[in-house]
């Protein structure tokens, strides 16, 4: 039996989702907050007129280099990083989804603002945690419009992904 807490609501609810499927409904959740994440990163380049960030990028040419893979040269290598760079936000936010999903498997139930703090709080340190260990960036270095261009479209993602986790319950 579920039990309400002043954060949420713990343990099995009525649904009978098993684990598996709170995984795939977590998958479809962070490809869903995904998209708010792009959508609200490229309104803010729109309006600002800045480009895009190039950090993805440089991750995964860190990561290849520590790996001894060659990303090819010239036009060909810069092509690669411009599609693999954002295939790593995929990866994040997916991942981070299913996350959420195995954690609502177990039963755990947030209530909405927490949430989405807990879920915003996860995929920032999931995006920009193997950044920071691999010295591609340093948050303490950041400006506030940096923080804002960053936490603004999290916000997001963990808004969606929370939105998305708990219509699965009424459903």
């Amino acid at each position: 039996m579920a039990k309400r807490t002043p954060l949420g609501t713990v343990g099995k609810g009525r649904r009978g989702i098993g684990v598996l499927g709170w995984a795939v409904r977590g998958a479809g959740a962070g490809a869903a907050g995904t998209t708010a994440l792009n959508a609200v990163t490229y309104l803010d380049m729109a309006i600002r007129g800045r480009g895009a960030s190039s950090t993805p990028e440089q991750t995964v040419e860190k990561l290849a280099s520590q790996a001894g893979i060659s990303l090819g040269e010239g036009e060909e290598r810069e092509n690669r990083l411009q599609g693999l760079g954002p295939l790593t936000g995929l990866a994040a936010g997916i991942g981070s989804g299913v996350l959420v999903g195995l954690l609502r498997a177990t039963g755990l139930r947030s209530q909405p603002v927490v949430g989405t703090a807990l879920i915003t709080a996860g995929v920032m340190a999931a995006a920009n945690g193997p950044m920071v260990v691999m010295g591609i960036t340093d948050p303490r270095s950041w400006s506030v419009t940096d923080w804002i261009s960053d936490v603004v479209p999290h916000l997001a993602f963990g808004a969606v992904v929370k939105t998305t986790m708990d219509a699965f319950d009424r459903v």
